[in-house]
């Protein structure tokens, strides 16, 4: 069922619906799918299989602290780097433009990103993957480059590997045996970390989400919003005001009676196939509470979603930059380059510095988070920064390029529409 508008699109370009005579209503369906989305079970694909209790939560250390402030990429990180580099602009960036009219990344996409192995690094050896420590820096890097290819793709790409950092780093150890080592195999579960919902002035540390305690476990119910590849997701995290404690998250899988998804088509990250997730008196077991409640624990996952928002933010500021510099230099007014305006030259002196002061706030929140230090004033800065500034560049970028700007044949109108929800989303994504 959470197929059922790729299934309409299909069929709406048949010629068997021409000799029936059914074109126009199946026209007129597809239409109304896009743009009000329809209510459809939540994806049940795979069940998540009851392992053996481990004997002890597997944890990643912190990284080590050399005493020096220096974000010189490693040679492993910058091997990863230029791999996911290689990977954003040669699948990626190609790819964007037809994701973002189609709601959708291309078919195969999702999979070939899966196969770089990102959520391995963040999973321990216990567990099936490769991750010895904590490696926040790197998250942040990998974040960027995909970033610089496209933002919509790139949160798609990253969303599983959110949940399945939040469960290496807060889940007990059955919550672990349970759901991380599915993440570790060749077929990466569609997941998604769903704090986001639609209220004025959303403050994620009130959700209105709701979750009461039962006899066995809790209740949910509430409607959550901006949700990555809502649709395809087998597995999601959910913030709930669970009653008398605060905010917390909760483990939902889409199989759960009561949990139905709605199409959301945004302004920006098309290619993340955003949706609602509608929760209506979902049953859960006492199990499915992330990290015990614990108020420190949520608190740590928002900062670490922001710091994952102002990377992604960095990346795609970096392709605005890159994209502008080439075209002022050979686009010619009056006999001369636009570059050599002093107004043009000076926005674009601009945009490269803001973007510097983003990455090495962002970097340096990040390296404080793997080193196990307080990092709450750092992320708060990024994400001030990653905001302002960010949305700032993809308008400078827009304007740069005069009515160029203004049309899908260059990149930077949807860069600009995709910066605008650094300021407005929480979860999604997790460094």
């Amino acid at each position: 069922m959470g197929f059922g508008l790729a299934a309409l699109t299909r069929l709406a370009g048949s010629k068997v619906i021409d000799k029936a005579g059914l074109r126009k209503p199946v026209e007129n369906l597809v239409t109304a799918g896009t743009r009000n989305g329809f209510r459809a079970a939540g994806a049940a694909t795979r069940s998540f299989q009851k392992a053996q209790r481990l004997g002890k939560p597997a944890r990643l250390a912190p990284a080590s602290d050399t005493g020096m402030f220096d974000l010189t990429p490693s040679e492993d990180q910058q091997l990863i780097v230029e791999t996911v580099t290689e990977f954003a602009a040669e699948q990626l960036r190609p790819a964007a433009a037809d994701a973002d009219a189609k709601l959708a990344a291309p078919e195969g996409l999702l999979s070939r990103a899966a196969e770089l192995g990102i959520s391995l690094v963040g999973i321990p050896e216990e567990l099936g993957g490769v991750g010895t420590e904590r490696s926040v820096v790197t998250n942040a890097l990998v974040a960027e480059a995909l970033a610089h290819g496209d933002l919509g793709l790139a949160v798609a790409v990253l969303a599983p590997s959110a949940v399945s950092t939040a469960l290496v780093s807060y889940g007990d150890e059955q919550q672990q045996a349970d759901y991380v080592p599915a993440f570790a195999t060749e077929h990466v579960p569609a997941a998604a970390l769903a704090l986001q919902e639609r209220a004025p002035l959303f403050d994620p540390f009130k959700p209105r989400t709701k979750a009461r305690r039962t006899p066995k476990g809790y209740q949910l119910d509430g409607v959550k919003s901006l949700v990555p590849r809502a649709a395809q997701a087998e597995l999601f995290l959910v913030s709930a005001d669970l009653e008398g404690r605060g905010p917390a998250l909760f483990i939902v899988e889409s199989s759960n009676s009561g949990v139905t998804i709605e199409a959301e088509p945004a302004m920006g990250l098309r290619g993340a196939a955003t949706g609602k997730l509608h929760l209506e008196k979902v049953s859960l077991p006492a199990g499915a509470l992330l990290g015990g409640g614990k108020p420190e624990t949520f608190a740590e996952i928002v900062r670490l979603s922001r710091l994952g928002w102002a990377a992604l933010a960095a990346g795609t500021a970096k392709a605005v930059l890159d994209y502008v510099v080439p075209y002022v230099n050979e686009r010619t007014a009056f006999g001369e380059p636009i570059s050599h305006r002093q107004a043009v030259a000076f926005s674009v002196a601009d945009i490269a510095i803001e973007l510097e002061g983003l990455r090495l706030v962002t970097l340096r929140a990040a390296a404080r988070a793997e080193q196990g230090k307080s990092y709450a004033r750092e992320v708060a800065l990024a994400r001030k920064l990653a905001a302002d500034k960010g949305m700032q560049i993809g308008s400078a970028g827009v304007q740069l390029l005069g009515g160029h700007g203004f049309v899908k044949e260059h990149p930077v109108e949807r860069w600009y529409r995709d910066l605008r929800a650094i300021g407005v989303m929480e979860g999604a994504v997790l460094l």
